[in-house]
C-alpha cells in the first residue's frame, strides 16, 4: 500500500538526517494523501499549518512530481530546500513557511479573502494540529472566517490528542459550530470516509467556512511510537528502523 511504502520513506528520512517529527507525520499521512491525490484542483490552495509534520508533506509532494523524488535523501542536509519546517520560497507546491504553530490559519483566512474579493475559482485548504488550538490566533481566525462568509475555506483539524497533557480542547466540534463553522468529524485515517467528506466540502457553497475533525493517532503503522511523547521528536536507532520497518 501507498501509505506503507511512504511511512518507510519518512523513517529513513528522519533515520537519516537524525532529525524530524516521524509521529507527526504519521498521524497526518493519510489526510495529506486523500487531499493530494483525489481532492486539490489546480485552482486550489493548501498550507500545512503544523509544520513540524512535513515529513508527511514532502513525501506526498515527491510522490505526486511535485518535487524530484532524489531530492528527498537530502533533508535537513546543510544546503537543502527541504529543511525541518516548509519554506515557501524553497519549496515547490509549499505556499506558506509555517512552524510558528497558530500561523497558517489565519495566512488560510488571508488566502480565502482574497479570493472570494478577486471572484478567483478554487478554495483554500489548511491543516492545523489540535495543538495549535491552544492559540488565541486561531480563534480570532475563526471569527473573522465566519464574519467574512468565507465559504471557500476548509480547516482540517488533527486531532490526535497530543496536546491533552497540557491543555484538554474539549469538545472541538461543539466549539466551532457555535462559532459559525460548517463543523463535521471523521476518522483521519480511514481513506474512504477522508475523500467522501473532503469531497463533500470541495463542493458546498453557501456562506460558511468549514472545518473537518480527524480524529487520529500520533505515530499510527508504529506501535512502539504511537501516542508516546518521547517519540515526539526523535530518531530512531538502526535496530529500531529495521523493527518498524518490519512492522510497517
Amino acid at each position: 500500500m501507498i501509505i506503507g511504502r511512504l511511512k518507510e520513506k519518512i523513517l529513513r528520512m528522519s533515520f537519516k538526517a537524525k532529525e524530524g517529527h516521524i509521529p507527526s507525520a504519521f498521524s497526518i499521512l493519510d489526510i495529506l494523501w486523500v487531499l493530494y491525490d483525489k481532492i486539490l484542483k489546480p485552482e486550489d490552495g493548501f498550507i500545512l499549518s503544523k509544520g513540524h509534520g512535513c515529513l508527511a508533506l514532502y513525501v506526498v509532494l515527491a510522490e505526486k512530481g511535485i518535487i524530484p523524488k532524489e531530492e528527498l535523501d537530502t533533508f535537513c542536509e546543510y544546503d537543502s530546500n527541504l529543511g525541518g519546517h516548509p519554506d515557501s520560497n524553497k519549496v515547490n507546491g509549499v505556499l506558506a513557511s509555517t512552524g510558528s504553530l497558530g500561523h497558517g490559519l489565519p495566512m488560510a483566512v488571508g488566502m480565502a479573502m482574497a479570493k472570494k474579493i478577486k471572484g478567483e475559482p478554487g478554495k483554500v485548504y489548511c491543516l492545523v494540529g489540535d495543538g495549535e488550538c491552544n492559540e488565541g490566533t486561531i480563534w480570532e481566525s475563526a471569527m473573522i472566517a465566519v464574519h467574512h462568509e468565507l465559504s471557500n475555506l476548509v480547516c482540517i483539524i488533527d486531532n490526535n490528542y497530543s496536546s491533552d497533557r497540557a491543555l484538554d480542547m474539549g469538545n472541538l466540534l461543539g466549539k466551532f459550530r457555535s462559532f459559525g463553522w460548517l463543523v463535521q468529524d471523521v476518522n483521519g485515517h480511514d481513506h474512504i470516509s477522508l475523500e467522501r467528506d473532503l469531497d463533500y466540502y470541495s463542493h458546498t457553497e453557501g456562506h460558511q467556512p468549514m472545518i473537518l475533525i480527524a480524529y487520529t493517532i500520533k505515530g499510527k503503522g508504529v506501535k512502539r511510537m504511537q501516542n508516546d511523547p518521547a517519540w515526539h521528536h526523535r530518531t530512531p536507532t538502526e535496530v529500531e528502523l529495521n523493527e518498524m520497518i518490519a512492522e510497517l
